[in-house]
Formats: structure tokens, C-alpha cells, sequence
């Protein structure tokens, strides 16, 4: 499926036109996501490659987030994509709750980033991890820096006032069950 996130209304920059988000859940514990920006992209900050390593404070500049719950539960998992290639995976016991700080994953994510043209540029990344066996609800965010340092806030839903991607009421998209082979 593919989705639109949207900017946030108060906090967003110039730069970027829209980002598109494709999900796929071709495992029960596999997800795929493929990030698809537009608009002004020299514009942008995007870190330097770097390993495939856990890192922390990602979202400090362009980064691209999911977030995913059961639909019945009040913990959730975060996750953290940065186009150098690093990474962050997070458990939250309940709102913002950052103990214990990281969740284990059997495998680093895949993240891809690549160059559409002068004006777009995908990032893809394959997850695996621990999914729940059934539906989940799911949050799909970027924060995206401009070279002035102005940030844009974008997701599938916002909360009131400021960016808030862990609020309950951004978990808007309902991710079925993978099929069973």
C-alpha cells in the first residue's frame, strides 16, 4: 500500500513537496517501507554514509521513523532510519516510556538510499523484527532538515500542538496480518 504523510501545520519547511510511503509485510516478521521525497532535495541535510550501526538522536535531523502497537496494547516500538545507513529500534513500555532504551532485533534493517533524480530520492529499508502475529497499528513520520536548519515535522496523522509521533491518536494505519506461506 502506499500512503501520503503529511506536514505538520505549523512546524514545516519549503523544501520538500510531498513524501509517499510504501508498506509491505511480505513475513510475519518482516517489514518493508520505501520512503519517496520530492521537491527541493539539494535543499536538504542528509547525513553522510556511514555502517549499518545502532545509533541514538537520529531524529536531530533527517531521519525517517515507524512506529507500531497491537491494536489492544499500550506498548510500542520505534524505529529510527537515517539515509547514512544507521539506525535505532526502541521499546516503550507506554507513552514515551524509554525503559528499558533498546529493543533487540535478529538482524540489522536494510536501508537503502537512492538518488530518483535531481529532485527525488528514495529511502528503502527492510526490517525484521518481532511483530506481532496479528493486526497492529502502525505511525509512519519523517523529520526533515534544510540546510538553514529549519525542520519539517511530517506523518500520517498529527497530535495538537507541537510534533508528537508517539501520541496514540497518530497510530492510524491498520497493518493486517503477513500472509501465511
Amino acid at each position: 500500500m502506499r500512503l501520503s504523510l503529511r506536514p505538520h501545520p505549523v512546524e514545516h519547511g519549503k523544501a520538500v513537496a510531498t513524501i509517499e510511503v510504501t508498506v509491505e509485510r511480505p513475513a510475519v516478521d518482516r517489514l518493508r517501507l520505501t520512503y519517496a521525497v520530492r521537491g527541493k532535495t539539494d535543499d536538504l541535510v542528509l547525513p553522510a554514509p556511514r555502517p549499518p550501526l545502532r545509533s541514538h538522536g537520529l531524529w536531530e535531523t533527517t531521519c525517517f521513523e515507524a512506529f507500531l502497537r497491537s491494536r489492544c496494547e499500550t506498548a510500542y516500538r520505534e524505529f529510527n532510519f537515517s539515509p547514512s545507513g544507521e539506525w535505532a529500534a526502541t521499546l516503550l513500555r507506554y507513552y514515551r516510556d524509554l525503559s528499558p532504551p533498546d529493543a533487540a532485533l535478529p538482524a540489522n534493517p536494510e536501508i537503502q538510499l537512492e538518488a530518483l533524480g535531481p529532485d527525488s530520492f528514495e529511502l528503502r529499508v527492510d526490517l525484521r523484527t518481532d511483530l506481532p502475529s496479528g493486526p497492529c497499528r502502525l505511525n509512519l513520520a519523517a523529520v526533515i532538515e534544510e540546510r538553514d536548519g529549519t525542520k519539517s515535522y511530517w506523518a500520517l496523522a498529527h497530535w495538537h500542538g507541537k510534533p508528537d509521533f508517539h501520541h496514540r491518536a497518530c497510530f492510524v494505519l491498520e497493518l493486517p496480518p503477513a500472509e501465511q506461506p
